[in-house]
């Protein structure tokens, strides 16, 4: 008879080199501190960029990380605003990684914007419509501070609420990031905007974890990992969770914002880079009436943009990423 520590330590599920799924439920997420993935607190003022951070609650399950770029002297500068949220195959990762604070210290320095970076709940602990209501929830929030009302309830921010220009609100992800954002703007397109007041101008997806139909892709570890961590029904890709051209899904010209950009890297060994295309193709043909632009970035992998924003072709998609996030 199997005893608890047996159960503790039992391995019933190993998902490459992202965790293991131990027999009692417990998840141990394999975090390599040498691939800057290691907790950091907020700073009020980076040393390279000048940028200020600071960490705040929005409801009892979601939290973020708040920054704000230098020389905002008075309330009258009103500042783009743009949410962001992290990837790690909606499984992994945290916003206060410092992998993200270096790269959104660099990204809002460039911007010059407010950003606010999500800390959601994880998968296979909670279910992936968790996630995308964690995510909503922030997203919300964040479009609360638009009231013209001085302040309208303790939980209200300074830092949005006086520099924030809501007319320019972008949602921002990379990997599992990109999938939520994708989430945000069928949302808000079938709600009429975050709120009454506020709709999302622009959205970026960074090599977003968005998987189609592709030859071989069954054996491609972003889709087993989608198989793992879904519910029975929606464990595979006739769901409009993973498949944004599922037959099943809703029409993407309810997508909910002004503008997009997709960026996909034709080295990427998790989201191949003919999705990007696929998805472009599905969105001109649905009719949606927006402004969509699709960049391949040559010889580079997942996400290379925040593991080397240091090098030429990381600092040059940050620029491209800062004029999208300027314009109206």
């Amino acid at each position: 008879m199997a005893n608890s520590n047996d159960n503790n330590n039992e391995v019933v599920t190993q998902m490459d080199c992202w965790y293991r799924i131990y027999k009692n439920g417990r998840v141990e997420r394999l975090y390599d501190i040498n691939n800057l993935l290691t907790y950091v607190p907020p700073s009020l003022e980076d040393p390279q960029t000048g940028v200020s951070s600071k960490d705040v609650t929005i409801s009892p399950h979601v939290s973020a990380r708040l920054y704000l770029p230098k020389n905002t002297n008075n309330s009258t500068q009103k500042l783009p605003i743009f949410v962001y949220y992290h990837g790690g195959a909606l499984v992994l990762g945290s916003a206060f990684f410092n992998a993200y604070q270096r790269y959104l210290n660099v990204l809002v320095s460039e911007s010059n914007a407010i950003a606010i970076s999500v800390e959601y709940r994880l998968a296979p602990e909670h279910d992936v419509t968790t996630i995308y209501e964690d995510a909503w929830t922030a997203l919300q929030w964040v479009a609360s501070h638009a009231s013209e009302k001085k302040f309208t309830s303790g939980n209200e921010d300074p830092w949005v609420k006086n520099y924030g220009d809501f007319s320019r609100l972008s949602v921002i992800g990379d990997s599992a990031g990109g999938n939520i954002v994708y989430h945000m703007a069928m949302r808000a397109g079938r709600e009429g905007g975050v709120n009454e007041k506020v709709a999302i101008n622009g959205s970026i997806y960074v090599c977003p974890y968005l998987l189609v139909p592709l030859e071989n892709i069954e054996q491609n570890v972003s889709y087993k990992n989608w198989i793992i961590i879904s519910s029975p029904s929606e464990a595979g890709l006739h769901s409009p969770l993973i498949n944004p051209l599922a037959e099943n899904g809703p029409s993407l010209s309810q997508l909910g914002c002004s503008r997009m950009l997709l960026c996909f890297a034709e080295k990427d060994e998790y989201i191949p880079k003919e999705i990007g295309v696929r998805f472009v193709e599905g969105v001109k043909k649905s009719g949606w009436k927006g402004d969509l632009e699709l960049i391949e970035v040559e010889d580079e992998g997942h996400c290379f943009q925040l593991a080397y924003p240091e090098t030429e072709k990381s600092q040059n998609l940050i620029k491209r990423f800062a004029a999208f996030i300027q314009l109206k």
